[in-house]
């Protein structure tokens, strides 16, 4: 059944059969092939895959992260974080590359992060002179951490599907995001040098005091996603949910950026985008269930064991498949059908849950720039009319640089579990 089911699977997905349904029918097919369980059971599978509190967060998150954006509070965090960096040679490119991030822990999605970063920031470089290549590679490359750093949708997705606690990845995911961004920054420091850029200003205490005072109520998201998960006041699903109301009160009566018109439109938006994501995750939870019945992932565990390989080549193992993942479906499908079957491996051989999913992560992060599926790059084409051909080469040096990144992160534990024990001592 396992060979029936991969097989139909990679099969539909190649003739590009949209995942949700490639799972869906893969899944249907194996069942009334080599099971006598009524079919109707499939539909108690798509339910009981939605059936978890975790995924309360996700629909929460989304819907807050619309808002943040239609009601001008990413644009004032935007406006604080470049003071912070703009005083740098490259300033202007320094402050797309941490834009990103601070963006990223808003949305929570890549794509969304290019589209909204590159709209503002792909004209300023070209206005400093910037190469085309360099300043679409650097959107679409500094972007790809906003599914690292919490509020990340894939976490959460990884969580659900492993049973892993959300609010230990979200803190994880915060030193992991750190050191991306930073491998990466360092990458960029070295080419603005390259190309002789100077100072554009220079730094201003009064400057970054107004900023920040116009950006109070903005900052107040972030303080209250992590600031309230890390002193442990809320769970990530009840900090998603006091967030997003915040952003709410704050949109429609501080900013006075956002109407009750508008807010009913950026429900029916957000709830659109919910839909396409918990329909995957739904499908699915169906798809590991058929696999837990054919006894993959126990299979697999005994198979590793018995072999004897060590956690050293079970990591390289990982890193391989989902760098290879990534190149050709989104986070959250990778996530949803090969994290049940990995996260029992890694269990056995005594990695650290939390350490394996932010690991699984950020392969991901790095997928959302690899060709051909490389979700980044497409809309960086669309924002910006930049060539595929083009952008590729000036990405290359980024997926590069990225892949250090993912070293560090994968072999430097501590990093990565420093924060968590920090928190949950008790748990790890």
């Amino acid at each position: 059944m396992t060979v029936f089911l991969v097989i139909v699977l990679f099969a539909c997905l190649l003739l590009a059969v949209p995942i949700f349904m490639s799972l869906s029918l893969s899944s249907i097919l194996a069942l009334m092939t080599f099971t006598n369980i009524a079919p109707e059971v499939m539909a108690q599978r798509y339910f009981g895959g939605l059936d978890k509190f975790g995924l309360m967060a996700m629909p929460l998150f989304i819907f807050g992260a619309q808002i943040m954006l239609e009601g001008g509070i990413a644009r004032k965090l935007l406006s604080w974080a470049k003071t912070l960096v703009s005083w740098l040679p490259g300033g202007t490119a320094f402050t797309a590359h941490f834009s990103c991030m601070f963006f990223g822990a808003l949305c929570g999605s890549s794509p969304a992060t290019v589209a909204a970063i590159g709209g503002v920031m792909y004209p300023e470089l070209i206005k400093e002179k910037y190469d085309k290549g360099f300043a679409v590679g650097l959107i679409s490359s500094s972007a790809s951490v906003a599914i690292l750093i919490p509020p990340s949708v894939t976490m959460i997705l990884y969580g659900v599907a492993t049973g892993v606690s959300i609010g230990s990845l979200f803190i994880a995911g915060i030193g992991a995001g750190i050191i991306y961004t930073l491998v990466m920054a360092i990458y960029v420091y070295w080419w603005v040098i390259k190309q002789g850029m100077t100072r554009s200003e220079n730094f201003s205490i009064m400057k970054f005091f107004r900023a920040t005072f116009d950006a109070i109520w903005a900052l107040g998201v972030p303080i209250i996603i992590m600031g309230g998960i890390y002193t442990g006041v809320f769970t990530p699903t009840e900090a998603a949910g006091v967030s997003t109301v915040y952003a709410i009160l704050v949109s429609l009566f501080v900013t006075r950026e956002m109407d009750f018109k508008k807010l009913y439109q950026v429900a029916k938006s957000s709830a659109a985008l919910c839909a396409q994501v918990l329909i995957l995750t739904s499908a699915a939870a169906t798809f590991g269930w058929l696999l837990t019945v054919a006894r993959v992932p126990q299979n697999a565990a005994n198979f590793v064991l018995d072999s004897g390989a060590s956690q050293l080549v079970f990591l390289i193992f990982v890193n391989v498949i989902f760098l290879i993942a990534g190149m050709f479906m989104d986070g959250s499908g990778a996530v949803t059908i090969l994290a049940p079957i990995i996260h029992p491996l890694g269990v056995a051989l005594g990695v650290n849950p939390v350490q394996l999913g932010v690991i699984i992560v950020a392969n991901l992060a790095i997928g959302m720039i690899t060709p051909p599926l490389g979700l980044n790059l497409f809309v960086a084409n669309g924002i910006t009319g930049v060539s595929l051909t083009r952008m590729i080469p000036s990405v290359v040096p980024f997926f590069l640089v990225s892949l250090i990144a993912l070293l560090i992160i994968t072999y430097v534990p501590s990093i990565t579990l420093f924060l968590p024990k920090l928190v949950f001592p008790g748990s790890f």
